[in-house]
């Protein structure tokens, strides 16, 4: 229900029942009467003069309990710590586990901002392990922390200010300073410190639903969120002749080379993002003899760690980002693509599962397996003026330079964008960046356009 200033306190009354007397205090919030019973008629009269005193102060009622503001935030008023554990086991349930490692990440880096005292405070790493690993992690709470671990935690839990305190705007500033620094002392992201002050934000509004706060503080705090640098480096994206030249050496890796040189291809190729091509199945790939095939994307496995996940695994099962659950995604391959995906399922055929790509023992394939070809492709790829740039550092380069390279072939942003599995505006704001080379060409013809005209 809502809070109101529409009061009303009427005068205590004395009853008696069965021979016992007794008297009773009624009082109105908005339009739900309330009342209240004391043995004596002085408990009632000191109750009332309580209540007046609140209605004279100004103070809002909430209009289901019949209580002042002030104490119905003492009577739910718990400790930070307290409230960011029922936070994460709020949201836990419905949170793929990527975005359960991100809520435990902000939980961590704002708690140690929310303790009364640093006297006694465990080491900055070994707390944010803590706090990370076992205090917002649901699914470790049924085991048992090493000692190390719990005697930190109880510490937080000793030292954790109460909710009430979250009023105060200078200390909320501290938790939003937190965010700007990594634990390495150097400045974080500012894509990460606007996550983080959102997932507060969110947090804060839950103690409202809760009843632990009158109203979300934060916006009252006057702070300038950093603006993220959201675009991709053009630096990092490879041109189609350095692509080909990565997924030739690729191949050139031994067998897990050879094996992995097409899922290389689905992310240069066909836009996909790692996760995506570790859960390509036969049935995804419409592969024709002639022309272009599609893949029908209809899920994806990003690795995210066991200890996230409610399966136990390492790899999130998840549908596509962005999309409703059970949602597909077309995307067209060229004719050269599905040639090579075609010999690929002709020379390694698929999982049980029908998956195409799996390690040696039929599992999916991990970060760290194809993470260490590439970097061994990368090498023996570029010169070393090249190795030393961002040209192609990481896999999800090749995402990015497949759908720089549909942009600027031309293709409308809207089926670029479906294609990728994005939205227009966040396809143009990331990924709408010049192919490495395309500078030049683009100077050559603004140097021929000036040239036509004298």
């Amino acid at each position: 229900m809502a809070h109101t200033f529409k009061v009303r306190v009427w005068a205590v009354r004395q009853r008696k029942d069965r021979g016992q007397s007794s008297a009773e205090l009624r009082w109105k919030v908005g339009d739900t009467p309330h009342s209240q019973t004391f043995r004596t008629k002085t408990l009632a009269d000191g109750r009332r003069a309580e209540l007046l005193t609140a209605v004279n102060n100004g103070e809002r009622f909430d209009e289901a309990t019949g209580l002042p503001l002030s104490e119905l935030r003492k009577l739910n008023d718990v400790s930070w710590y307290q409230h960011a554990r029922d936070y994460i086991e709020m949201k836990w349930p419905c949170a793929p586990a990527k975005t359960r490692t991100t809520l435990a990440e902000a939980m961590a880096s704002a708690t140690p901002a929310l303790v009364s005292t640093r006297r006694g405070m465990p080491e900055a790493r070994q707390l944010r392990r803590a706090l990370y690993s076992w205090a917002f992690n649901l699914n470790r709470w049924t085991e048992d922390p090493p000692a190390d671990v719990q005697r930190t935690l109880e510490w937080v839990e000793r030292h954790a200010v109460p909710m009430s305190a979250l009023d105060d705007p200078l200390l909320l500033r501290k938790v939003l300073t937190a965010f700007t620094v990594r634990l390495d002392g150097k400045p974080a992201a500012a894509s990460v410190v606007r996550r983080k002050r959102a997932i507060f934000h969110n947090a804060l509004g839950f103690a409202v639903e809760a009843r632990r706060l009158d109203v979300n503080p934060l916006p009252q705090v006057q702070w300038s969120i950093p603006n993220p640098v959201e675009q991709v480096d053009p630096g990092a994206v490879v041109n189609p002749r350095q692509a080909r030249r990565l997924l030739e050496a690729v191949s050139e890796q031994g067998d897990r080379g050879k094996h992995l040189r097409a899922f290389f291809g689905c992310l240069y190729h066909a836009g996909l993002r790692p996760g995506e091509a570790v859960w390509l199945r036969r049935e995804n790939c419409e592969l024709p003899l002639e022309g272009w095939g599609t893949l029908h994307l209809d899920g994806s496995r990003p690795r995210v760690g066991s200890s996230w996940t409610d399966s136990g695994t390492a790899h999130d099962q998840r549908g596509l980002k962005w999309r409703p659950e059970k949602d597909v995604r077309h995307v067209p391959i060229p004719p050269g693509f599905v040639t090579m995906l075609r010999e690929h399922l002709e020379t390694y055929g698929a999982a049980p599962d029908g998956r195409l790509f799996r390690t040696a023992r039929g599992g999916l394939v991990q970060e760290s397996g194809y993470g260490e070809v590439w970097a061994r492709a990368r090498k023996a790829a570029l010169g070393p003026e090249q190795q030393a740039s961002p040209l192609g550092a990481r896999p999800y380069d090749l995402r990015h330079a497949c759908v720089s390279l549909w942009l600027n072939s031309g293709v409308d942003p809207v089926e670029v964008a479906r294609r990728a599995g994005h939205t227009v505006a966040v396809l143009l704001k990331v990924y709408a960046k010049c192919l490495d080379g395309a500078t030049a060409m683009a100077n050559a013809r603004i140097d021929e356009a000036l040239k036509n005209w004298g």
